[in-house]
């Protein structure tokens, strides 16, 4: 079975850009919830802070950095499928 890179990136994008929206949510709302983790990606991610406006950063970052992981992550199964 071939694997449809497009819409496999396409799902990777959605999911870690909402990671990075509501983890960053969580913690301005619970005060520090998943703090080492949101700091190990603020220094991965250019721009990305925790803030509101970070959130957005956070989402967008995720979005493009989860489409292409999971892109190349298909293209290669279907590759080495064969």
């Amino acid at each position: 079975m071939e694997l449809n890179s497009k819409a496999f990136g396409l799902a990777g994008a959605v999911l870690w850009g909402l990671v990075m929206f509501l983890m960053t949510w969580a913690n301005l709302w619970f005060d520090g919830y998943g703090e080492a983790f949101m700091n190990s990606m603020m220094s991965v991610y250019p721009g990305f802070e925790m803030t509101p406006v970070g959130s957005v950063i956070g989402l967008a970052w995720g979005f493009l950095d989860g489409f292409v992981a999971l892109f190349i992550l298909s293209w290669l199964y279907n590759r080495f499928r064969s």
